[in-house]
């Protein structure tokens, strides 16, 4: 009964390689307790004629906050952090805020916080931190790129103490804007447990779940399974054919070096089988080993955006439909883009287009890898998912 909507997906993950604006894609989908569907099509390099296999290792950029955020869950499990509590309690430097006024156009058009800056605002970007980069008009772009906010050789710490003197880009707990926020976590995890981030993952998350091939950097060994980054012919139209590689550039992607930032919100490289070892151990109900208490798990999957608000990003607007839970964003109302069936999903996916996705009521986890630079809203990425769910719903 799933033959043919296997042939769709294997048909949509080799367009765009056909179409070479993805030079390769591989996935695994999985669905009530067992593996559905491996596939991969294209090249891990293009110019070495190296085909890509489901074992290559990708940079998974955003896909990292999945793994800090849990980490930071079990510590409000163990009581060690609260979700309401103020931040600032631990990380001094982001006391009494200053928030931009709407519009404003200089840095200091600011009004003073009205609240607090609280863990459950940082897991689901509404604590009034942004990025610096998807928004130029905003004031805090280049003011974010003064203070080398998301400088790869900058730690944790001189993140946190970098953002003291800006102001916020909105008023903590009113809505969604994408952020730094999750390497703050990252840095609040620090500061609890006297520990670097790497440790702290690597004990509570990856050891446990035998995530071997996840981390802030290849070991040599292993560096001949790292796909090479490419950069497509044009962000603004990521359909145009054309591929370069961009294997060191930008920051952070060579990915072969240690650096001082390890990024809770980006810098993680991994594989299929290291997420999806991920996502199992996520799924309510499911068959993985767990990482969370069930009511927790439950948790994700309630929106904590204000009500009336969506996620929104500067250059797409408000995304009507889609929520932000504790860990990564929601299907509420699947929008044109999406399969009928995808209301429940919880998602996420990062720069170079890797995206991951778990739907409870389908018994159903997914991820994908794909390697192109500012890839994360490629159509392909879409067209993947909304094939996954033809291969789910195949069998129900």
């Amino acid at each position: 009964m799933r033959a043919p909507a296997l042939a769709a997906l294997h048909a949509a993950l080799a367009q765009p390689v056909q179409a070479r604006t993805l030079a390769g894609a591989a996935s695994l989908v999985w669905q009530h307790g067992r593996r559905v569907d491996l596939h991969a099509v294209g090249h891990a390099d293009i110019e070495a004629g190296v085909a890509l296999r489901a074992d290559h290792i990708h940079r998974i950029f955003s896909n990292t906050k999945l793994v800090t955020s849990v980490a930071a869950l079990q510590l409000w499990e163990a009581g060690a952090l609260d979700l309401d509590e103020p931040v600032d309690r631990w990380l001094p430097a982001l006391a009494q805020r200053h928030v931009l006024r709407p519009g404003a156009t200089r840095l200091d058009d600011t009004e003073p916080a009205r609240g607090p800056i609280t863990l459950r605002q940082l897991l689901c970007h509404n604590a009034g931190l942004t990025y610096g980069i998807f928004d130029p008009a905003s004031p805090l772009t280049a003011a974010y790129a003064q203070q080398r906010v998301l400088s790869a050789h900058t730690t944790l710490a001189d993140m946190v103490d970098a953002l003291a003197p800006l102001p916020l880009a909105l008023q903590p707990g009113t809505g969604f804007e994408y952020s730094v926020a999750t390497d703050v976590v990252a840095r609040l995890l620090e500061v609890v447990l006297g520990q670097r981030f790497g440790q702290i993952i690597q004990q509570r998350v990856l050891q446990p779940l035998g995530m071997v091939d996840t981390g802030f950097m290849v070991p040599p060994a292993q560096q001949h399974r790292l796909a090479t980054l490419y950069a497509g012919a044009s962000v603004q139209d990521p359909q145009r054919p054309g591929l370069s590689p961009l294997d060191e550039s930008p920051q952070r992607s060579s990915y072969r070096v240690p650096v001082a930032r390890e990024s809770g919100g980006g810098g993680l490289v991994s594989t299929l089988a290291d997420m999806m070892a991920l996502l199992r151990a996520l799924m309510p109900g499911g068959d993985g080993p767990r990482l969370l208490k069930p009511e927790t798990l439950a948790l994700l999957w309630a929106n904590q955006l204000p009500a009336g608000r969506w996620q929104r990003f500067a250059d797409l607007g408000h995304l009507v439909g889609r929520g932000h839970g504790l860990a990564g964003g929601l299907v509420l109302q699947p929008g044109p883009q999406d399969h009928p069936a995808a209301a429940g999903e919880l998602y996420w996916g990062g720069l170079a287009g890797t995206h991951w996705l778990i739907h409870p009521g389908l018994g159903l986890a997914a991820a994908l890898m794909v390697q192109r630079h500012m890839g994360f809203m490629h159509p392909a990425v879409a067209a993947w998912k909304r094939a996954v769910y033809g291969v789910a719903v195949a069998a129900a």
